[in-house]
């Protein structure tokens, strides 16, 4: 051949791969925000002891009861037994594709796939099998389980598995071992990760059928553990599985390093602060500080068989508050909630109560940079709200609000006037020494507590709130009782913690909690019944934001919202995670930016 000739051919091919779409290649992790912060060779996160010893066994207590096995499915959503997948126990049965390091913001590391290949627009995703995947059955773990995960997830799992296939355009084996992801307008930049995080299910072990049906059947999985035995209600016992086959991947060194967890369940938190005395729990995580004292004071703490010790994070605190079901009438109005929210002592009960040990909750993202508190509204964010003016007052626009300081008396008559006069504003009035609202029909309603501290804060409010003339009733249920209504939104106000604890690289479970779709979704963690179109465009700014300011920028104008909307009277918090724990329990030295985590902790060998 000519040899200009072969020259020409070979400068058309160099142009035109120079020419192609920018090409990924598979990596070992993949990260919301930037690189993952650990090199393709690591050999272990490092908040864990690779060398940590093998053997013993747990019981961590619960409050509330169980009824099902199936994790994935709305019947039982808040009685299914925990350890199947759990952020706090760990997932002892079921995996997901990749393992998230708790000591970054939102940077995920193989596990069933070993590496994945992550389209740079984020528009598709390929996932490689680890080819030593296997069940507990000793199957191997293939394309097809995961295909079928998605298929039963989408006609019978719950929310958010069923809500994931709307926004895949294409799933599809490409190879013996690997999966493609291709995603349609509806997804977001999280949404890969999420895909990466959600557990997978065998094909073989399943009937997609009976697939949302509850159930007490040991369930087969990919994890380290299996299920032993099951006492309907009452006890869970996991056992480790000798086959397991993830056990020398880099993202699981040092971690389930128990030969036995057991799950015990209690019907109150009484009873299970007394069961930790007994030393059948392990561990005990009370968050007031004065009943832990209280409670702490036991003959085997002061011989020395039961250790206490405080943790350092670098999370935003847990959000707990009086949570308004603003689906009713009676709270539509956010006057009405702000009102309702300045009447909450915390001065009183923190002095009183608390010792003077905790601080008041003022944001979702409090005590970081994703906090609206300090920062005034940059030009990003008046962008994004400036379809919807007057929605954020101009004290929280410009970082300045706080919630009133009262003098702790219980009777601060400057703020009981203040919150009267903007209750007088929305048309409400005193009538015979009781509130009306506008249409004159008493005003009130009911407080759902489950346990005798969270009846203690709700009385607090209680007598604040009737100093002005409003009826509050107090109501304690069971654990199983709470769960019910919850699920059903039958309630109208509640202590609400569970699902308002936020991280530095808050994403899709912000559309669970506040958005409008999920305020009509049965189940859903939404309880408030959010459904704010500001709101859904604040988090859909967030979850396709490209660089970090315009991520901060999203999540400051929701904190604002959220705010604003009050929704919640937001309570206290303490700085660090305390726990007690019998001295048989030992863990890693380092604590990783998301607190302590028990499946890396271990029993002390005889």
């Amino acid at each position: 051949m000519d040899r200009v000739l072969v020259q020409l051919i070979a400068a058309t091919s160099f142009l035109a791969l120079l020419l192609l779409p920018a090409q990924s290649e598979p990596k070992h992790g993949i990260a919301m925000q930037g690189e993952p912060a650990l090199p393709p060779d690591y050999q272990h996160f490092d908040y864990v002891n690779p060398d940590a010893p093998k053997g013993g066994s747990v019981t961590y207590c619960v409050v509330g009861s169980f009824d099902n096995l199936n994790p994935f499915i709305l019947k039982s959503l808040r009685t299914t037994a925990r350890g199947m997948i759990d952020t706090v126990y760990g997932n002892l049965v079921f995996e997901p594709l990749m393992q998230r390091n708790y000591d970054e913001p939102f940077s995920l590391y193989g596990l069933l796939a070993d590496s994945a290949d992550m389209d740079p627009d984020r528009k598709s995703i390929e996932f490689h099998l680890n080819p030593k995947a296997k069940w507990s059955d000793g199957q191997p773990v293939t394309p097809e389980d995961v295909l079928f995960t998605y298929d039963v997830f989408k006609d019978k799992g719950r929310p958010p598995y069923s809500d994931r296939m709307s926004m895949i355009a294409k799933l599809e084996k490409t190879g013996e071992h690997s999966v493609k992801f291709t995603f349609n307008d509806k997804a977001n930049r999280e949404f890969p990760l999420i895909v990466a995080l959600t557990p997978i299910v065998p094909k073989h072990a399943f009937d997609k059928e009976t697939f949302d049906k509850t159930t007490l059947k040991p369930l087969i999985g990919s994890g380290p553990y299996t299920v032993d035995k099951v006492l309907p209600g009452q006890r869970i016992v996991f056992k480790r599985n000798p086959d397991y086959w993830g056990k020398d991947v880099p993202s699981k060194r040092g971690f389930d390093n128990f030969d036995q967890v057991t799950i015990e369940y209690f019907l109150n938190a009484n009873a299970k602060t007394e069961a930790f005395k007994k030393g059948i729990c392990a561990l005990d995580d009370e968050t007031d500080p004065v009943k832990r004292e209280r409670d702490i004071d036991f003959p085997a703490f002061r011989r020395g068989d039961v250790k206490e010790e405080y943790f350092n994070t670098g999370i935003p605190p847990v959000v707990t508050g009086f949570l308004f079901n603003t689906r009713l009438p009676k709270f539509a109005n956010p006057i009405v909630r702000r009102a309702l929210g300045m009447l909450y002592d915390f001065e009183w009960a923190n002095k009183n109560l608390f010792g003077g040990k905790f601080n008041r909750t003022m944001s979702y993202w409090q005590n970081s940079e994703l906090s609206a508190l300090g920062h005034p509204a940059d030009d990003r964010e008046k962008a994004l709200l400036a379809p919807y003016p007057g929605r954020v007052p101009a004290d929280v626009m410009d970082g300045t609000w706080r919630p009133p300081v009262t003098d702790g008396s219980g009777q601060d008559r400057k703020v009981l006037k203040a919150a009267f006069e903007l209750l007088k504003g929305a048309g409400f009035r005193v009538q015979d020494g009781r509130m009306v609202d506008p249409q004159r029909n008493p005003f009130g309603f009911e407080i759902l507590t489950s346990s005798q501290d969270e009846e203690r804060l709700a009385a607090i409010y209680q007598r604040t709130l009737e100093k002005i003339g409003i009826d509050v009733g107090i109501r304690t249920l069971d654990g199983d009782q709470i769960q019910s209504r919850k699920q059903r939104y039958d309630f109208e106000v509640l202590i609400g913690t569970s699902g308002f604890s936020n991280s530095l690289s808050p994403g899709s479970e912000q559309l669970g909690r506040w958005g409008s779709v999920a305020a009509k979704t049965e189940g859903s963690f939404n309880l408030a019944g959010v459904a704010d179109p500001a709101i859904d465009a604040a988090i859909d700014a967030m979850l396709n934001a490209r660089t970090k300011e315009d991520y901060v920028a999203a999540v400051r104008v929701l904190d604002r919202l959220l705010i604003s909307g009050n929704y919640i009277v937001p309570m206290q918090y303490n700085t660090q995670q305390w726990l007690a724990y019998w001295s048989y329990l030992e863990h890693p030295q380092k604590t990783p930016i998301f607190g302590y985590q028990l499946p890396t902790w271990w029993r002390k060998p005889n």
